[in-house]
């Protein structure tokens, strides 16, 4: 059988903020057209390194390739015209703006006209504006809020602000989309319906690296899950790997790592 393919390749990742490590030599391969899920308790540095591939912070050693091209020391719009996307953590939506607006926003990577076509209004400027449009639609419909196209960005209840930031995400057709936490906040049916969507965006080719707190979601969604703990990769594998390796059950649990008592055989929370 022949091996996936990697798309993303990190190797040693190390950042200090001051006196605190928050990554030692951190390496991960994600898989072409995989979901590939980073967890671990708060302040593990699962944020500083989605930070450092997208090229929002600088790693004090080590480097990202994406598709064997270097991301470490591009800037954040050279990351995403090279195939990466992300949302956050906290939304981070033009709240004034519709729906639709946003997503055309993040097009911009896409778009081909410069100022002096802005200017001047040209037919070709206009036909590119009414195919973005069109596009943008389209992924509206993709994440179901195509209903509140029109809607202020901020007068979205709060589920579909977490769709249409992934919507606006993937504007930039990126090779893969790194969200930060997607499932925060939702209920039981919103979570359930943010699975679908992401194995749609599998099944479609996207690859995605997730960072997410609930911990059931991403055993049942992702093809290989990373484990980190005060910035150090601790666990690396296919789920079930994962949910019985010792460290993974004291990082989580606290209980010792050769005692991990009668939980062990449970899922990490």
């Amino acid at each position: 059988m022949t091996a996936p393919e990697t798309l993303l390749s990190v190797q040693g990742i190390s950042k200090a903020f001051g006196g605190v490590q928050a990554l030692s030599g951190v390496s991960i391969s994600v898989a072409r057209g995989s979901v590939y899920g980073l967890i671990g308790p708060n302040g593990a540095g699962k944020t500083t390194l989605f930070n450092v591939i997208t090229g929002l912070i600088a790693p004090d050693a080590g480097c990202c390739t994406l598709d064997g091209r270097r991301l470490t020391g591009e800037p954040v719009h050279r990351v995403v015209q090279m195939g990466i996307a992300r949302t956050f953590q906290n939304i981070r939506l033009f709240h004034q703006m519709s729906a639709l607006e946003n997503v055309m926003v993040g097009m911009h990577a896409r778009s081909r006209t410069g100022a002096l076509g802005a200017i001047l209004r040209t037919r070709t400027v206009r036909e590119e504006e009414a195919r973005l449009e069109a596009d943008a639609h389209a992924l509206l419909e993709r994440v179901g809020v195509e209903a509140h196209a029109n809607d202020p960005a901020g007068s979205l209840p709060y589920g579909l602000q977490r769709r249409l930031e992934i919507a606006r995400a993937l504007a930039s057709r990126p090779n893969m989309v790194a969200l930060d936490e997607p499932a925060a906040g939702m209920n039981a049916s919103e979570t359930a319906s943010l699975r679908e969507l992401i194995v749609g965006l599998r099944d479609g080719g996207t690859t995605v690296l997730l960072i997410e707190h609930d911990v059931r979601l991403v055993m049942g969604l992702c093809d290989r899950v990373a484990v980190l703990d005060h910035g150090q990769l601790i666990a690396e594998g296919v789920p079930a790997q994962v949910q019985a390796d010792p460290a993974v059950i004291e990082a989580y649990l606290g209980a010792p790592a050769a005692e991990p008592g009668a939980r062990a055989a449970g899922r990490p929370h």
